[in-house]
């Protein structure tokens, strides 16, 4: 059973590392957080029943990990310094930092948008309807194109 965690983990560290990425700001927190979603799935692999991929299951918790993990730490998000390397780099980091300013819900919901997961995937792994996931994203879309264009 171990092996089999373990190499789930390994198949899927990016979808960890991603979420640990949005709800982190220093590298340190990242880590802590990593750690922690790693425990928590460990702590529930017994009870995955296999009635979703693998890495649905693995979103939910760690986006629900990523949000107690905020709960208990009650400092606020720092600023964010953009990279003037490229014009990419610049936008990349524009779109985190408008992200980050999101509430937590809208955060998972766009994460998982940008991920490429079908509002079906998001509404399973969030809890919310299909349907609500679709207005969802049209706002939050239209919430982040606002305030990017303030910039």
């Amino acid at each position: 059973m171990r092996n089999k965690f373990v190499a789930i983990i390994k198949e899927n560290e990016g979808i960890i590392y991603k979420v640990t990425k949005i709800y982190t700001e220093q590298y340190a927190d990242q880590q802590d957080l990593y750690q922690e979603i790693v425990y928590q799935l460990w702590k529930s692999f017994d009870s995955f029943n296999g009635k979703s991929k693998i890495s649905t299951w693995i979103y939910k918790v760690a986006l629900n990990t990523s949000l107690m993990h905020i709960k208990r730490k009650t400092k606020h998000p720092k600023p964010i310094t953009i990279p003037e390397d490229t014009l990419m780099d610049e936008r990349i980091a524009l779109l985190y930092k408008q992200i980050k300013k999101l509430n937590e819900g809208e955060k998972a919901i766009i994460f998982l948008y940008l991920e490429g997961k079908k509002h079906k995937e998001i509404a399973a792994i969030t809890g919310f309807t299909t349907s609500n996931v679709g207005t969802q994203i049209s706002r939050i879309k239209q919430k982040l194109k606002t305030e990017i264009n303030k910039k």
